[in-house]
């Protein structure tokens, strides 16, 4: 009589192949993490984020001034800084970045 197969047949071979794959082809990004260039991006990220007047060095070349006339209703200079207190886009997804480029 043959060999049955068994539903979880094909979840181990797809394992097997996938392990395997990973030996002859190497992952070199596994034990060497690139710290250098994960710093890069999350700079890079949060330059996006700036509020208020740009400098002109901003390498993000899309973004532009934003918020200059926040607090102008209460006669009070609001400009400038970071988008980081609207808590779900302006700072979960900020935050969820750094962390995870840095991980």
């Amino acid at each position: 009589m043959g060999k049955r197969i068994t539903s979880s047949s094909p979840c181990l071979l797809f394992l097997f192949f996938f392990f395997f794959s990973l030996v002859l082809l190497g992952c070199p990004s596994l034990g060497h993490p690139n710290y250098k260039d994960a710093l890069a991006k999350s700079i890079l990220f949060f330059e996006g984020q700036r509020s208020g007047r740009l400098p002109t060095g901003q390498q993000i070349t899309w973004r532009s001034n934003s918020g200059l006339s926040d607090g102008s209703l209460a006669h009070v200079d609001l400009t400038g800084g970071y988008y980081d207190a609207g808590d779900n886009v302006k700072f979960n997804f900020p935050m969820a970045y750094t962390t995870t480029m840095l991980s």
